[in-house]
């Protein structure tokens, strides 16, 4: 049978349409449950009639210079609401569903500075900016200009926002590997590329380690300034994987070695690392050789 040029159009076109109208209502769908999260008003603050909206290329819109972090992290789409009040600073509640709780707890392990504020599965209340993550979700709120008013508002919003999410979401389990002096709640991040990894501890400029084939990595940097070592856990969808990980990192990153897997480095610190089946761990900063590799054998077994 022949098709003509028109009914060829005709057929494309038609299923285009409905691809990007269950696209759209998927989205809207998102949107609409972003929307229950929030309430219409906080404390005497009434929220402005639009909310904005944004996905992965429009974020840029909104959030110029670190958009980037979010679409590491997988994000998917933000609803952001704006609380006005005569006479008052005015609030805003940025609600990010990340896809998955695991980036969800990743993006707000980026930023933990701040006092612990008892809201979700973690958070943090730092001059005027509250964020906290729960389930798929992370949420930032802040005021325009920090008072004791609008502090007790973003912790009342804060609140009415963690009970509207019902559902907690397990964080990543590699968390669960780390020695127990690495695994303080404030000492670690969670993370997807070397582009954060080197916000947080530099390691080369380019992707020495594969995090860009990994499943995911912890960083954990105990400590003010990381002095009893840096801990590196990166897993890996398969033990081949891994191990070309293995190799190249110790090609590129301690060419000089006398043995392999460790080297003295010239800030006269050690760094040391090992391969276990699909994880690779390295110690940076370490104050000996024997630190290094004790934190390595203390590292607790898991599915390889």
């Amino acid at each position: 049978m022949k098709w003509g040029i028109k009914p060829v159009l005709v057929l494309l076109l038609t299923v285009l349409t409905g691809r990007f109208s269950v696209m759209g209502a998927a989205q809207d769908a998102v949107d609409s449950r972003l929307k229950s999260f929030l309430p219409s008003d906080v404390r005497g603050w009434r929220a402005e009639p639009e909310d904005a909206v944004y996905d992965r290329e429009t974020i840029f819109e909104y959030i110029d210079g670190a958009g980037e972090v979010y679409r590491a992290y997988n994000f998917r789409r933000l609803l952001s609401r704006r609380f006005v009040r005569d006479g008052r600073p005015d609030l805003v509640a940025d609600l990010f569903d990340m896809g998955a709780s695991y980036d969800a707890f990743g993006v707000f392990s980026n930023d933990l500075e701040g006092e612990e504020a008892g809201l979700g599965q973690g958070s943090t209340y730092n001059g005027g900016l509250l964020a906290f993550w729960k389930d798929r979700y992370f949420v930032s709120l802040s005021a325009d200009r920090e008072t004791e008013e609008t502090k007790a508002a973003l912790f009342s919003l804060g609140r009415s926002i963690a009970a509207s999410i019902e559902q907690e979401g397990p964080k990543p389990p590699l968390l669960t590997r780390l020695p127990p002096e690495f695994a303080e709640a404030k000492a670690v991040r969670y993370l997807h590329n070397h582009i954060i990894l080197n916000r947080h501890f530099f390691v080369s400029h380019d992707d020495i380690l594969g995090l860009g084939r990994a499943d995911g990595a912890v960083l954990s940097k105990p400590g003010k300034k990381g002095e009893r070592g840096v801990l590196l856990l990166v897993e890996y969808p398969t033990a081949k994987t891994a191990s070309d990980a293995y190799a190249d990192f110790l090609k590129i990153y301690m060419p000089d070695a006398k043995e392999p897997g460790s080297v003295q480095t010239e800030d006269k610190t050690w760094t040391a690392t090992t391969l276990r089946g699909k994880l690779l761990a390295v110690v940076f900063h370490a104050p000996s050789e024997a630190a290094a590799k004790d934190v390595l054998s203390r590292i607790k077994s898991g599915v390889t």
